[in-house]
């Protein structure tokens, strides 16, 4: 078998459009495992906001490239492989910026989502409502993100500012893209921070590096900005059906959109 190692997105991949996993999909990844393939989530997700899919994902996802390429994570033994953090100054200016535009900051630490309460309880307003739930049950409170910081030295891997509309975005990326950080867009109006040259493309080098496997190797999937290092890192990157343009055009193949076992198709068509 020419590929040995399968990274698989979450949010707009694996998921689908009600954050579900098909039956499908779980079939096809366990499958995967069962012959010998490396199985690894690359997700900008934390374990925090993992934790309501590890049950049914535990006999396949083996590793992985978790907080955008900021942390490659063993899950059989439950510990970091490699940790990349953000400096203290750059958080403490990512903060003043998202507080100046009225932005919810999002803190993503090796265990832990942290967010303010009142950003929590309004994330319509950051027009990140369907994340309600899973941030009300799984993120821990800050009152002050500086304090917080300042009393988790080295923890803080990548830092995600919501906006509420895209002029805030904007603005605020053109002062980041400033900074010595990998900037990613997600969702509506999204920046994601991390320390520069950290992606899910870097954190695949350093997977596939960990493993004495070859990227030509390895096979990854998904939809999104923060996906386009790693499809372009693996030997074979595949999009899924409903990627952004930009992604389906850098990619090797298009496959099924996210509610129609686009995953599955994958894992049938390359690893047979």
């Amino acid at each position: 078998m020419k590929y040995k190692l399968f990274a698989f997105d979450m949010d707009g991949t694996v998921l689908n459009s009600r954050k579900k996993i098909s039956p499908r999909t779980i079939e096809a990844l366990n499958a995967l495992a069962a012959r010998g393939v490396f199985v690894a989530v690359s997700s900008g997700r934390n374990l925090a906001e993992l934790a309501d899919y590890r049950e049914e994902l535990k006999a396949a996802m083996r590793y992985g490239i978790l907080i955008s390429g900021g942390m490659i994570y063993d899950f059989f033994s439950d510990a970091p492989i490699k940790v990349h953090a953000v400096d203290e100054p750059t958080i403490f200016k990512l903060i003043d910026f998202g507080l100046e535009t009225r932005a919810m900051i999002h803190l993503h630490t090796i265990r832990r989502s942290v967010a303010r309460e009142e950003d929590i309880q309004n994330m319509a307003a950051f027009d990140m409502a369907i994340y309600q739930d899973m941030f009300n049950r799984l993120c821990e409170r800050c009152d002050d993100c500086r304090e917080y910081v300042r009393a988790h030295p080295g923890e803080v891997i990548k830092v995600n500012l919501y906006h509420r509309d895209k002029i805030s975005r904007d603005k605020n990326f053109a002062r980041i893209s400033k900074l010595n950080l990998s900037i990613s867009f997600a969702e509506a109006f999204n920046l994601e921070m991390s320390p520069a040259n950290i992606t899910k493309g870097s954190g695949l080098a350093e997977l596939c590096e960990f493993l004495n496997l070859d990227l030509s190797e390895a096979v990854a999937i998904g939809d999104a900005d923060n996906d386009k290092e790693i499809l372009q890192t693996a030997g074979l990157g595949v999009a899924m059906g409903n990627a952004s343009d930009e992604i389906k055009k850098i990619a090797d193949f298009v496959t099924d959109d996210n509610d129609h076992d686009g995953v599955a198709s994958a894992i049938e068509k390359f690893f047979r």
